[in-house]
């Protein structure tokens, strides 16, 4: 009884977190981590071994590190503001109360409002706004592909 339980948190975790690789309220990458260790765990590591974790843990570090990088390099290659990079985080947040639409483009308006205060140009502001919001894109993207890399690398050692 116990067992079960522990597979369907297992799978709870997993399925949560992979919602969370788009949601920004949750921390997916670490909670598709915590189910995957935690299935480890139930089976004793006898069908998914250290090896398997230890892969799966440096994709869950992969993934995070991306998540934040990638919104800065494309902020940076635009040569964007500390001000821009604060609306971006500032429209990021916001963003978290209009839907996912809001998750998706509230940074890049925060961006571009944070570069037009800096440096009252539009066009400029326009340019960051979209390069930071490309590079979140980006880094988003990538860590969805490693959250389900990582998934797939579960459910192959199970299984096999």
């Amino acid at each position: 009884m116990v067992t079960t339980f522990l597979w369907i948190l297992c799978a709870a975790l997993i399925l949560l977190g992979l919602a969370g690789t788009v949601l920004p309220v949750l921390p997916g990458t670490v909670l598709v981590w915590g189910g995957i260790v935690l299935g480890a765990w139930i089976d004793d590591f006898a069908r998914v071994g250290m090896s398997t974790v230890v892969v799966v843990s440096v994709l869950a570090a992969l993934a995070w590190g991306l998540d934040y990088v990638a919104g800065l390099m494309g902020a940076k290659k635009a040569g964007a503001s500390k001000m821009a990079l604060m609306g971006a985080a500032a429209g990021t947040v916001l963003g978290l109360f209009m839907g996912l639409v809001g998750v998706l483009f509230m940074p890049l308006v925060g961006a571009a409002v944070g570069e037009y205060l800096a440096q009252k140009d539009q066009i400029r502001a326009v340019k960051v706004g979209v390069a930071t919001w490309v590079g979140i894109m980006v880094g988003l993207i990538a860590k969805v592909v490693l959250a389900f890399i990582m998934v797939g690398i579960f459910g192959a050692a199970l299984l096999i």
